[in-house]
Order: structure tokens, then sequence, then C-alpha cells
């Protein structure tokens, strides 16, 4: 779970996607085109799906773009679709009063459909945020030197440390906004939901954003995307086998379950996410587990393997690449690993940052051969595919 202190009940997403996309020059609404083979406006509705503490996740999509949308959702469930207006806020209050007409939320994150690759730990910051705050945004220094225009001369040099980009979701107290948007000038065009809140007078607090989160809006945009899907491609494996043993704990994908024999060995002896830092490690060539943890350092006696696996997931970032992909087998004839799937699922997305749907857990056995069908122990394999920039 997420530890936000708001109730997963109180928090909407609104994914903002009416847009025609016209300086994309893509010949379709951009929300729609595809990025690393999947239509963009999937990314965004996934990560909200898959977040905990989001409950309930809205589309406020053009007129006549219904089947897009029905396409680019194939396979996914749990989300409503508004119709949009002219304008960006003009969709946003459309969104806002569909809302409040299904009983209303207290929070609730506007994120613009063009900023696909949105993180958990970005929606984690800005709903601690609003634990306490009535607005938040994600927000990134200003790097390069920056300055004014006297027509077509460059100007005056601004203090960029007064400069900051703005990034969506934004969030905020669902009903202050609501009342924001009403008394906003009809006449008026916003950049975005911010700008309305100020100037309603109240506070936004700001939170790191993350240069994942990109805007895509022209052409070129677009033609980055496809020369980054030319990337190099590697795959990473691992194997790991720990015996089972009276009066020990039974850790599997970060989670203790019930049974009566638990793993040995040095750390948690999570059999399976010690499978998973191998696979990732090996990715990146960066050796195996006992290369970077080796059991025989008393500091990592007992140790959770959940920091070796999110240890691992932070070399990949380190060095260019991001994981497009887990895939993992645990063999045993005992526990039935399928009751506990999907949560096993989730909690290794959480660790590695990425979407549930991109973690696969499976579970086999050997038909009562060798030492896991004697039940002497239990094996894992894992494969990580990633891209390297």
């Amino acid at each position: 779970m997420s530890d936000s202190s708001v109730s997963s009940q109180q928090n909407h997403a609104l994914i903002v996607a009416a847009g025609q996309g016209a300086r994309s020059g893509l010949g379709l609404p951009k929300q729609y085109a595809r990025i690393n083979g999947q239509p963009m406006i999937r990314y965004s509705v996934v990560s909200f799906l898959d977040h905990p503490d989001i409950s309930k996740i809205w589309i406020v999509i053009g007129s006549g773009q219904e089947q897009q949308l029905n396409e680019a959702m194939a396979g996914l469930s749990g989300h409503e679709v508004v119709i949009g207006g002219a304008a960006r806020q003009d969709s946003v209050r459309n969104g806002l009063s569909a809302i409040a007409a299904s009983g209303g939320a207290k929070n609730v994150l506007i994120h613009d459909a063009a900023r696909p690759f949105l993180s958990h730990a970005i929606i984690d910051r800005l709903l601690r945020s609003l634990a306490v705050e009535a607005a938040a945004i994600p927000v990134l220094p200003t790097i390069d030197t920056t300055i004014s225009l006297d027509g077509e001369y460059a100007a005056d040099t601004l203090d960029r440390s007064q400069l900051w980009r703005v990034q969506t979701p934004q969030a905020f107290d669902f009903d202050k906004l609501v009342k924001a948007h009403r008394i906003w000038p009809a006449d008026k065009e916003a950049t975005d939901d911010g700008q309305v809140f100020r100037a309603a007078g109240h506070k936004i607090a700001v939170v790191e954003g993350d240069e994942a989160l990109k805007k895509y809006t022209t052409a070129s945009d677009f033609a980055a995307s496809s020369e980054e899907n030319m990337a190099q491609i590697r795959t990473g494996m691992g194997f790991d086998v720990h015996q089972l043993a009276s009066g020990e704990e039974l850790w599997l994908g970060g989670l203790k379950i019930d049974h009566d024999k638990g793993l040995a060995g040095h750390s948690d002896a999570d059999v399976l996410l010690h499978a998973l830092t191998d696979a990732l490690l090996g990715a990146v060539g960066m050796g195996d587990i006992g290369d970077h943890f080796p059991p025989s350092d008393p500091q990592w006696r007992g140790a959770s393997s959940d920091k070796f696996v999110e240890f691992a997931a932070s070399v990949i970032k380190q060095k260019g690449g991001h994981i497009n992909n887990v895939d993992m087998t645990v063999i045993c004839e005992a526990p039935k690993i399928k009751p506990h799937r999907e949560a096993v699922r989730k909690n290794i997305a959480k660790m590695l940052d990425v979407s549930v749907d991109q973690v696969s857990v499976k579970a086999t056995t050997t038909e009562r051969l060798g030492f896991t069908g004697r039940g002497e122990g239990i094996a894992a394999q894992a494969i990580a595919t990633i891209t390297m920039e």
C-alpha cells in the first residue's frame, strides 16, 4: 500500500484527453498515437488503475472519439468516460461535474493524457501533500539560462532560480476546485488548473516532479519516441533455491506467507526476489546478488529482500535503462502460490515502480520429483527485459 494517509475512497483521477492534437501532425488525436507499441493514453490510465489509493478514474474525451478510446482501452475496465468541451477548462469542468453528479470526492488529481509516463512515486507525493494542503502540483527546476525577448532580440536574463516547470497530475481539494472553476471567467483561457485555483485565492504546495513526465506535443516529440524504440533491448535471467526448514518464516515476493515451514538463508531467504534481483543485475551486466550483498557480511543477516530488488532497479535507472517487464516462476509443491499471486505482483510492481501488467508471476511443480517435489525446498526463476538508451 501507499504510505499516503488519505483514504483510497477519497481520491479520484481525471484524465484530460479531449484535444485534437493538431500540432502533432499525426493525422489523429495524439492521445491515441502509439508510443513504445501502446496508445499514449493507456499509460496514464494503467498507472492510476494500479495505484491502491485511487478509487475512481474519469477520462474526458472529445466528441466522436469513443471508438478510438475503446480500442486504446482494450482489456481495461474501471474507468468512466465524459465528453469534453471546446477548451481545456471546459473539459475539466465537464469532468468535475460528472464526479459531483456521482457523489463527489474529497480530492481530485487532474492529469493530461499527453504526459504518459506517470509513476506511482509522483502520485504518492501528491497524496501526501494533500493530507495537509488544499492543492499540490509537481514542478521541476528551470536548468537552462532563461531570457525575455524584445521583439526578435534577446532582452533581459531572468533569474532561473525563481522559475519552475509545472507538470501534471495536479492535485486539489475537490470542492474548492469546483468553486474555483465556477468563478473563473468564461472568456478567459486557463493554461492549467493551478492557475484557476490560485485566482480563487488558494495556495498551492509543490512537490518534486519527474523528467519522465514530458509532454508530447509536436511531431518531433513523437519522432524522438520512434528513435527511442530503436534503443537496445536487454534480457537478464535469474535462478535461486532455498531450503525449507522448521522454525523459519516463509517470505515470497516480499510477502509473509503462512506455512508450516519457512525458507532458510542469510537474509529473509525470499527465493523469488533473489531470482528477480539476479535477473535485473544480469540485464545490465552487474554480476549477481552475492557480489553486492555477500552472505559473509553480517549487515545483511535477516535483511528484507525488497532492498536487493530496489537496488538492482536503481542500477538500471542510473545506467539509463528502464524496465519493460519481468516474468517469474516459483517451483514448489507447497504452499499454493495462486492465492497470493496478485498480491505478489502488486508488491513487486511497487518495488520496481512499474505497472502491475509489467509483472508476471507463475507457479509450477516438478510432479513430486527432486528436492522441490519432496518438499525439501523452493526454487524460483526470473527473466527481466529492459531497454537501454
